[in-house]
């Protein structure tokens, strides 16, 4: 076979946070997250003159830009394409560090993780875009791979581009399930890359970062529901920093008590207890709405509130997942209740079911 006819295909999948947003941006904090059965898929096919990306979804791809006085400032967090050059950027770095010699190639992007006609579901399509071309990549030059390293890779790349968040998104693609997750020391990381090379900065220990794998009680059923309102979860995320120097006391007791609320339902993973578990999404659903009322920005949308509410008729636990402001919710209910009407309920008030199931990554 010839070298250019050699192609490599990988993917990675979206996320969906369970419990922990907002306080998993702060260094060391918890986070539940899982993967979900929905992907972005890379091919690498090696070319012997020129290279090419390219990816249907991202053709129409519009770029944001505000006004900062006379320049145009654009927004680059929302571009798939700077993701994906970022993590090339990396990986040929990491690949130049181990000898390889630089090939040119034909890079394809497809990704399932937003609907086909363009409906955004916020499902950590930019995270999971960075894990698979990295990804992709490490094969492609046959890089000595685990998934700490392509967590370490994939995690640099994803914060050259977004410079704020925890990563949670991209470790739930690396790892798969349903994870803890506890965020890392980015100052930390920012200085460690002045001092050691790429390949030294991989394989050592980052101050904070903790991911463990969870498995749920066999009741255990989740539901998603998106409300059909795209989220841009890099502005919520500012928009909640902005009031925390305002509002530190209050502030500090929300991250103070989502901490102790995530540990709590750790530990009811660990113990196979739905009871505990559906408790503390309950508590962390409470923590997320003073949250919104302390910073003006509207985490529960009033759709967000009816997807919840309709659902604890029925003794599940709900909540808002991620940035909130629309996107997602979920409710963990027990696998033997009918959900049927609840399912029709919410088509009726215009929330769409979510057909999707917990991700294992095996390799």
């Amino acid at each position: 076979m010839k070298g250019h006819d050699f192609l490599i295909t990988v993917k990675a999948p979206g996320k969906l946070y369970i419990a922990g947003e907002y306080a998993v941006v702060e260094t060391g904090f918890p986070a539940i997250l899982v993967a979900l059965n929905q992907f972005v898929t890379v091919t690498v096919k090696e070319s012997n003159d020129y290279g090419s990306i390219y990816s249907q979804q991202y053709q129409e791809n519009s770029l944001l830009w505000k006004r900062e006085g006379n320049h145009m400032i654009f927004d680059n967090r929302d571009n798939p394409f700077h993701y994906i050059l970022s993590a090339i950027k990396l990986t040929e770095a990491y690949a130049q560090a181990l000898g390889k010699k630089m090939k040119c190639y034909h890079l394809r992007i497809d990704s399932d993780l937003d609907s086909p006609d363009g409906k955004k579901y916020g499902l950590g399509s930019s995270a999971a875009v960075t894990v698979a071309t990295v990804k992709a990549l490490c094969r492609f030059y046959n890089l000595p791979m685990t998934k700490s390293r392509l967590f370490k890779l994939s995690a640099i790349a994803h914060l050259d581009i977004q410079g704020n968040g925890s990563l949670g998104d991209i470790a739930a693609s690396v790892y798969g399930g349903w994870i803890a997750y506890n965020s890392f020391d980015r100052d930390w990381l920012k200085k460690a890359r002045h001092q050691y090379s790429l390949t030294e900065l991989i394989d050592l220990k980052w101050p904070q970062l903790k991911v463990e794998l969870l498995t749920p009680p066999n009741e255990l059923s989740l539901l998603i529901g998106w409300t059909g309102s795209p989220a841009s979860t890099s502005h919520l995320v500012d928009a909640v920093g902005l009031k925390k120097a305002e509002r530190l006391k209050s502030y500090q007791n929300f991250l103070n008590e989502s901490k102790e609320c995530l540990k709590r339902m750790i530990r009811g993973f660990r113990a196979k207890s739905f009871e505990v578990i559906k408790k503390e999404i309950r508590c962390n659903r409470k923590l997320l709405q003073s949250l919104g009322e302390l910073s003006d920005v509207q985490i529960e949308t009033p759709l967000l509130h009816l997807l919840c509410e309709t659902a604890e008729k029925l003794n599940g636990a709900s909540k808002t997942s991620g940035a909130g402001g629309g996107d997602c919710g979920i409710v963990l209910i027990d696998n033997s209740i009918d959900i049927q009407e609840l399912l029709n309920n919410w088509k009726k008030i215009g929330i769409e079911p979510l057909n999707l199931h917990v991700h294992r990554v095996n390799d």
